[in-house]
């Protein structure tokens, strides 16, 4: 069995990696940290998780690398990068679902995290990415950085067109929404119910540092090219879930039969990366609501010959696809199982 901690246990994407966890049949949850809800149980912490492991949160500690092969770290982002300078060589994998390390510029990384001052050689030692992108590099990784939820699907959607076809392309503008669980648990007069239902927030109209990730990482595959990448993000007043509309700009000449063979072709064999028809179901799809509780991302790429564009929609749970469960993904490829393994549960609709 791998023995698992978890850090930020009392978060949103801390919970689901404990549900994930406690499901998984060849992981054991056998260390819970955090700072503010020392000696509380998960079940007294999560309403959904009534279980007793005997394990209630602790203070983390060197001790922990006696306790865990992996560790996941579902905390802010300073907090990871001291957690990762405490515990690196110490811990066989570490796994961080905070943005401390995701962009490798270091220029870049200053301007949308400039209160994490992590250390060079550490970060250049992160793998960063999503799973079906670098899973080469997971195999042997004891630093692994998962990309943020809008990134997630950003990347998914992108992928096919930069380092599948090689394309160059001119601008990609992205319209991204997503559920009020995206801001994590801070309490906010804009999260407020009386606010947050039926809102549509543009809570970063003109930028988003998930955009700023995306673009670092295609730069550094040096596959294709994107000339310039900005995101505007609303909430909207779903719980859980988001769709990333991007709207890309290309010289190339392309259209919607090589699109659709490019995305499958792509895809083709991965578990979790559904290709699909936007008129496919009764309801349109992508949606949110059609992945929910589920590690699949639902991509649908279509060439909109009026305003001379290709649109891709991208939709997945950010706390499972975007977070905790393409943790457990990640993991999974660096302990040599399958990796879908404990990640088989198919999505919830309606929620």
């Amino acid at each position: 069995m791998i023995r698992a901690g978890v850090v930020g246990a009392s978060g949103l994407a801390g919970g689901d990696l404990i549900r994930l966890i406690t499901q998984h049949p060849d992981m054991e949850l056998t260390f819970l940290g955090g700072s503010s809800n020392i000696g509380r149980r998960p079940a007294e912490l999560h309403a959904n998780l009534r279980i007793d492991l005997g394990l209630t949160v602790q203070p983390v500690t060197e001790e922990v690398a006696d306790q865990v092969d992996v560790l996941f770290m579902a905390t802010p982002a300073p907090v990871s990068n001291r957690l990762a300078e405490q515990l690196v060589d110490k811990v066989p994998a570490l796994v961080d679902l905070s943005g401390a390390f995701r962009i490798a510029t270091p220029e870049r990384h200053d301007r949308w995290y400039p209160k994490v001052d992590r250390r060079a050689d550490l970060a250049d030692r992160f793998v960063y990415g999503v799973p079906e992108l670098v899973r080469d590099q997971l195999k042997d990784a004891s630093l692994i950085s998962m990309p943020g939820c809008y990134a997630t699907a950003l990347t998914l959607s992108l992928a096919p067109l930069t380092l599948g076809l090689g394309l160059g392309l001119k601008t990609v503008v992205v319209d991204g929404k997503s559920g009020s669980s995206g801001g994590g648990l801070q309490l906010r007069t804009s999260d407020l119910h009386p606010f947050r239902s039926g809102a549509i927030a543009p809570y970063a109209p003109t930028g988003h540092r998930h955009a700023a990730e995306v673009g670092d990482f295609l730069e550094r595959a040096k596959k294709g090219s994107i000339d310039s990448l900005t995101m505007s993000a609303y909430g909207v007043s779903h719980v859980r879930g988001l769709l990333t509309s991007s709207y890309v700009f290309t010289d190339e000449q392309i259209d919607q039969r090589e699109l659709q063979r490019a995305y499958t072709r792509f895809y083709k064999g991965e578990r979790f990366v559904r290709v699909r028809r936007n008129d496919e179901t009764l309801i349109p799809v992508p949606d949110p609501q059609a992945v929910l509780g589920s590690n699949f991302c639902d991509v649908t790429v279509l060439k909109d010959e009026e305003g001379d564009r290709i649109v891709v929609l991208a939709a997945l749970d950010n706390l499972i696809k975007g977070a905790a469960g393409q943790a457990v993904q990640a993991a999974n490829i660096r302990f040599g199982l399958p990796e879908e393994t404990g990640l088989t549960m198919q999505p919830v609709m309606p929620a």
